[in-house]
């Protein structure tokens, strides 16, 4: 099967660039810098992609690759980073740049490029770096430039080595889809063939073999990460696997059953499964918790105690199943990238786990992809479009200490502003189309939000891909009727992504959140203010916490 090896030298990004090859239809996973050149070489990757970092690549402690690896007659792409590291092997000069760049940067290409090919002479990318090639190597020419780069790529075409300072994986970059393309196919020369279904019965065949007859016990949470990892298993090993739903308590209203309705001995599938009812128990060892990663550690280590509890009731149990994916992986800290929070099903799990193993067999995908996944499996759309949960559940949509009013403010604030944004829709489907027979709104396979229903995909330009209610720690002083209040204030978020590791605040009309915030303040006892999340991604997380 013909590759593309991306080599991880640390940045928050190398997965992203992963999922973009993925969307050309050519098959790409990431490795270590720390792998070596001959067991590079057994993989024949059609190209390999040097990937950012945070690093100087004149700092001899930096992560470095033999300089052979430009010898190969393999295509190479360096990316910020990547692209410095291969002038400073080729023996170009690398500096602190007199002026750092960082967002959206103006670069002039030379579109005679085969990477460039069909790219604007002027065309907008997202820059980020402090150090430049001040000096290209000798035998490569430089293709773009920006006012204060003069060297924002450059190629070596006879050897088939290109680099870019810039980001192309990132949506900033407006051509850099076409860019990356360029690269996959008309560079490295891939037909771009590879497809979802071939993930599918790759992992199917892979999992069968790795468990044997062994017995897996699978978390599940009823949210799209973990039925699609609950199915792939089912279609691997059957009746070798007992799924146990743990509701924590932390869901969001009337979620318990509805996932009992789908998994449970009445719903479709032929599933070993175990209802596990725990939301005492964790209010309990949140008490008095209010830092949130703390909340993550704590909902993530008695995750994993039920789970050993119930494997020892089931008797003898080999693995663990987990839905980890892969923005879980990378925001928890992956290799020598940033940690930015602990996710439950990631950094939350403790250093004695009593099981042989866990299996984690989305990790490697995107949302999307996981998505993707799901319909191939035979999921049903309205469950594998479902709005995104995070494991936590609304412990990290809770700021400060978790109680069981709390929840119940939330989920109740929850329920009506996903409500309201239904009637919105509906109500704007009316509007555009005639049409009232709205079903439900979702996030497509290609990352874009879609409305599914009776043969209508369409959609407001404003529809958020994840939207939720959360619950502030602040408590403020209000009027209703002729009384005094003393209560929370409660935060809508919704973002537009297409990806999430990117996101902006969708721009909902102000009658819509003007609605929610109504029925909220008079609906939901113990809440006497709304606010809006205006804030993006980064500097932000989609989540409050």
């Amino acid at each position: 099967m013909e590759k593309i090896i991306v080599l991880d030298f640390g940045g928050q990004y190398n997965q992203l660039i992963a999922r973009r090859i993925r969307e050309c239809n050519v098959y790409c996973e990431v490795r270590s810098y720390k792998t070596p050149l001959e067991e590079l070489k057994e993989l024949s990757p059609g190209g390999i992609i040097f990937t950012g970092g945070p690093n100087s690549v004149y700092d001899e402690s930096s992560p470095h690759y033999d300089p052979a690896i430009l010898e190969l007659g393999i295509p190479i792409l360096g990316i910020c980073y990547g692209s410095q590291l291969i002038a400073y092997m080729g023996g170009g000069k690398v500096e602190t740049a007199p002026v750092s760049e960082y967002g959206h940067t103006e670069i002039s290409v030379d579109n005679s490029s085969k990477l460039f090919a069909g790219v604007p002479e002027k065309t907008v990318v997202w820059m980020s770096h402090t150090d430049y090639i001040s000096k290209a190597p000798e035998g490569f020419r430089v293709t773009a430039k920006s006012p204060v780069c003069p060297v924002a790529a450059m190629e070596d075409e006879d050897r088939k080595i290109y680099a870019v300072q810039f980001h192309p994986e990132v949506m900033h970059t407006r051509e850099g889809m076409k860019m990356l393309r360029h690269f996959a196919i008309d560079i490295c020369g891939c037909r771009g063939d590879w497809r979802m279904d071939s993930f599918v019965e790759k992992s199917i065949a892979d999992l069968r073999a790795k468990i044997g007859d062994g017995r897996v016990l699978c978390a599940l949470s009823g949210g799209v990460d973990s039925s699609v990892a609950a199915v792939l298993l089912s279609k691997a090993v059957g009746k070798q696997l007992t799924c146990v739903f743990v509701d924590h308590g932390l869901l969001r209203k009337n979620e318990g059953d509805e996932v009992e309705e789908v998994f449970g001995p009445k719903g479709p599938y032929e599933l070993n499964f175990v209802r596990v009812n725990a939301a005492e128990r964790y209010y309990e060892k949140l008490k008095g918790v209010e830092e949130p990663e703390r909340k993550r550690k704590i909902i993530g280590e008695e995750f994993i105690r039920i789970f050993e509890e119930e494997a020892k009731k089931l008797g003898a149990v080999d693995y663990l199943v987990q839905g980890t994916i892969y923005p879980d992986v990378i925001e928890s800290g992956l290799g020598d990238s940033a940690v930015i929070k602990s996710h439950h099903n990631v950094g939350g799990l403790p250093s004695v786990v009593d099981f042989k193993e866990i299996i984690e067999p989305l990790r490697m995908l995107f949302k999307d992809e996981v998505r993707r996944a799901g319909l191939q499996l035979g999921i049903p759309a309205e469950l594998v479009y479902r709005q995104p949960f995070p494991g936590p559940g609304l412990g990290v949509r809770i700021v400060g200490e978790v109680t069981a009013e709390k929840v119940r403010i939330v989920q109740d604030a929850d329920a009506i502003y996903r409500e309201e944004i239904a009637k919105a829709v509906r109500e704007w489907q009316d509007r555009h189309m005639g049409r009232s027979d709205l079903e439900y709104a979702v996030t497509g396979p290609d990352g874009k939000v879609e409305l599914r229903r009776h043969g209508q995909d369409e959609l407001p330009p404003w529809m958020p891909a994840q939207y939720f209610a959360a619950l502030t720690n602040m408590r403020s002083v209000g009027v209703m009727g002729d009384f005094r209040t003393y209560d929370y204030a409660v935060a809508l978020r919704a973002v537009i992504t297409s990806d999430f590791m990117t996101a902006e605040c969708a721009d909902i009309p102000f009658s819509v959140l003007q609605k929610v915030m109504n029925r909220i303040v008079n609906e939901v006892k113990g809440v006497n203010r709304v606010f809006y999340d205006l804030t993006s991604k980064p500097p932000g997380t989609i989540e409050l916490e």
